[in-house]
């Protein structure tokens, strides 16, 4: 293997020319230089997939009859004695469009639930 010192002799005939000027080409604009070490997406939409694919989604759960039962007392309840009520905090699931699971969501009912119910 040679040393540094070996091989910048090999450039020591050409190292103080000036850069060559092409006659035939123009000289490239800046931003056209600049795009040419612009970073290259070879597979366009390949991040928005990784980025989907790590979304993380709830599974939804299925409740038993008994707590369906207990959940339906609750709500006659609530709408039975809405006066007693100040807020209602609701909880309830959406389904994602584009994967298995979905979202939790919350929702707070004030004096107007028993539209809602």
């Amino acid at each position: 293997m040679k040393d540094n010192h070996n091989q910048s002799k090999c450039y020591d005939d050409i190292i103080h020319l000036k850069r060559p000027i092409s006659q035939r080409h123009p000289p490239m604009s800046i931003q056209n230089r600049a795009a040419q070490f612009a970073p290259f997406a070879a597979l366009t939409g390949h991040e928005s997939a990784i980025i989907e694919t790590a979304r993380l989604t709830d599974r939804r759960i299925t409740l038993t009859e008994e707590e369906k039962q207990r959940l339906n007392d609750k709500l006659l309840l609530i709408q039975e004695q809405s006066d007693d009520f100040a807020d209602v905090l609701i909880t309830y699931f959406v389904p994602d469009p584009k994967k298995a699971g979905g979202a939790y969501h919350f929702d707070s009912l004030g004096s107007d639930k028993s539209d809602v119910l």
